[in-house]
């Protein structure tokens, strides 16, 4: 920043500065956390009231939470764990059962959002016929929101009594979660004009006179790929056609990292399934209350919890575990 110059380029200036300020802020707080924890030791071991021992013990339990948040965030190193996210879910096969666990997934992260404060926008959304949805897709806004709901992306497995069967018989229900970062910048996916087919449809569903009745609906299509987007929830024909390549950059830039894996897996001779059934979360309902991550063995028994939005220790499990097998190599 010093150097003579930097502020000729205004758009690298910046972005440099916002860089720097937020690396100058991380080591502040590190710096000050130390130093209060330092304060507080130093005072209890010059003191020997009960009372304020037990003041001090309390504060000193206050920093280790601040500390717990910290050592989270240190676990953010993705390139685009900064970005928001765009979350798609699928039901999968099991008619009614399947899209009414798509709706209750959807239902969860709209509650984790909110509970983090951030910002949802449904792009689009596929309704079952009886119950539940086919498919949605929904915009998540807010600081780390790819960062932390990259680890929810697999299959999801449900197992209850069954409330659309007359004898309420058991029943596994299954749905995808696709997660990719919402990609602003055009020089981080290079999409030509010419390798892309925009079709304009009118809207169904929710959103007012104006979006049942006009062709304001948009689905791209990127002819190198065959990849298909759409979205339809914008009031606008223009807001829908943006959210829609910001979805499809998501997706290409997804599947080049997925390739880059591909590449590497078969250099190391390894073999990596994405079958449907190979699911990351069993949600068990019936005959016991469970919810397992089979990643991390991480498990609750306070499953009505977890389904209103409390994943966060999932997603801290998960976080953790992939930091530790990148340190040791083994990612």
């Amino acid at each position: 920043m010093a150097t003579e110059g930097f502020w000729g380029d205004q758009a690298m200036a910046e972005r440099v500065s916002r860089e720097y300020g937020t690396l100058k802020q991380k080591i502040e707080t590190w710096t000050t956390l130390r130093d209060d924890v330092g304060v507080i030791e130093a005072m209890m071991q010059e003191t020997d009231d009960a009372s304020s021992l037990e003041e001090l013990g309390n504060q000193l339990k206050e920093l280790e939470a601040k500390y717990n948040v910290l050592e989270v965030n240190t676990l953010f190193t993705g390139a685009y764990d900064g970005l928001n996210a765009i979350v798609s879910i699928h039901a999968g096969a099991g008619g009614d059962d399947a899209q009414d666990w798509a709706e209750m997934l959807l239902r969860m992260y709209l509650r984790f959002a909110e509970n983090q404060h951030w910002k949802t926008s449904v792009l689009m959304e596929s309704r079952g016929t009886e119950a539940g949805i086919k498919s949605v897709t929904v915009q998540i806004s807010g600081e780390r929101a790819f960062g932390h709901l990259k680890t929810e992306a697999g299959v999801h497995r449900l197992v209850r009594l069954s409330p659309f069967n007359a004898d309420a018989l058991r029943q596994t229900s299954f749905a995808l979660v696709d997660v990719i970062p919402e990609i602003e910048r055009d020089e981080d996916v290079d999409i030509k004009p010419g390798d892309v087919r925009i079709d304009t449809f009118m809207a169904g569903g929710h959103g007012g006179q104006s979006v049942n009745t006009t062709y304001s609906a948009v689905r791209i299509v990127h002819i190198p790929t065959g990849m298909t987007v759409q979205c339809q929830n914008e009031r606008s024909q223009a807001q829908n056609k943006e959210s829609a390549m910001k979805v499809l950059r998501g997706k290409l830039l997804q599947r080049t990292i997925e390739q880059q894996r591909q590449e590497i897996a078969g250099i190391r001779g390894e073999v990596v399934s994405a079958e449907w059934g190979s699911q990351i979360r069993s949600y068990v309902l019936h005959p016991y209350q469970l919810v397992k991550d089979h990643r991390t063995n991480y498990e609750t028994s306070d499953t009505a919890k977890v389904l209103d939005g409390q994943v966060m220790p999932f997603i801290e499990e998960r976080l953790r575990q992939v930091a530790s097998e990148k340190s040791s190599g083994t990612a």
